[in-house]
């Protein structure tokens, strides 16, 4: 079985714990809700945030929707001039059939502006 990465993105407006966890989890449950993704057939996620995100791990957030046995990974994204910042951003990689073009990739609030021709409604 093929694994595909499944991409997405959000902002936070603040370096801000609780923000950080909530827009997290709204990220990850739009990435499963729009590709149809069992959590067991994640065979891994990883999570950056751009520099200015660090009151809370994005990963605690995976861990309270209850991926317990996801092998989950955290960085921070290269610090570029012009950066987009107060963002989080995701990798999941999938064990799917799907094909590549049928995977949706989800950016939400100012995360659109990195993609889009992907960017998805912010709820």
């Amino acid at each position: 079985m093929p694994v595909r990465g499944v991409r997405g993105a959000t902002t936070v407006d603040r370096n801000q714990k609780e923000e950080i966890l909530e827009r997290t989890r709204e990220l990850l449950v739009h990435m499963v809700e729009a590709n149809g993704i069992r959590t067991e057939d994640i065979a891994s996620a990883w999570l950056t945030t751009t520099p200015d995100v660090y009151a809370e791990f994005p990963a605690v957030a995976a861990r309270q929707l209850g991926w317990t046995q996801v092998p989950l990974m955290q960085s921070h994204e290269m610090s570029v001039p012009g950066m987009l910042p107060l963002c989080i951003r995701v990798l999941l990689h999938w064990n799917t059939d799907k094909a590549q073009s049928e995977i949706r990739h989800i950016y939400l609030r100012e995360a659109a502006r990195l993609r889009p021709d992907l960017a998805s409604p912010t709820p």
